[in-house]
């Protein structure tokens, strides 16, 4: 019994930035999914909607009752604080800079922002991370939902 419950703890330290995320529902999603995956800390910024509103509540499941939340007006404060605290900086984006996720390995400490729905990451912000990183992507839309894809780039990386 003893080896299962090992087996069940990784070694990583995520946060997870929400970059002016536009659905509650999405906000939910991605707190249920990272209390899944053991990431300690979300910060949720802009417009993003907070971990009480009603529809998060409802998603979520009490996944926001175990992962610390804080909100930041600006996803650059919030990006400030994670790097103050000594974790690499990585946005989830499809840009010319864009490394694969597989390319990841072995970072104790990651920040992970996941963008607008629409927008995706303003520039500033991939100007401001340490790297860009995208799913590798074999059909024709080349996108996916939000939360999916955090739940792909958290499971990645914590079973690695």
């Amino acid at each position: 019994m003893d080896k299962l419950l090992e087996t069940r703890h990784h070694h990583k330290d995520i946060i997870v930035i929400l970059d002016n995320i536009r659905s509650a529902y999405n906000v939910g999603a991605i707190l249920r999914t990272a209390d899944g995956a053991g990431v300690k800390k979300v910060y949720i910024c802009g417009i993003s909607p907070d971990s009480n509103h009603p529809k998060v509540v409802k998603t979520a499941l009490g996944a926001e009752e175990y992962v610390e939340t804080r909100h930041f007006d600006t996803t650059l404060e919030a990006i400030d604080t994670a790097r103050a605290e000594g974790y690499m900086i990585t946005s989830v984006e499809q840009s010319e800079q864009s490394i694969s996720i597989e390319n990841i390995r072995n970072v104790a400490k990651v920040c992970l922002i996941f963008g607008n729905e629409i927008t995706g990451i303003n520039i500033e912000i991939l100007k401001n991370s340490d790297r860009i990183l995208e799913i590798p992507m074999f059909g024709k839309k080349n996108s996916l939902n939000v939360a999916t894809t955090a739940g792909i780039v958290l499971y990645y990386l914590v079973l690695d």
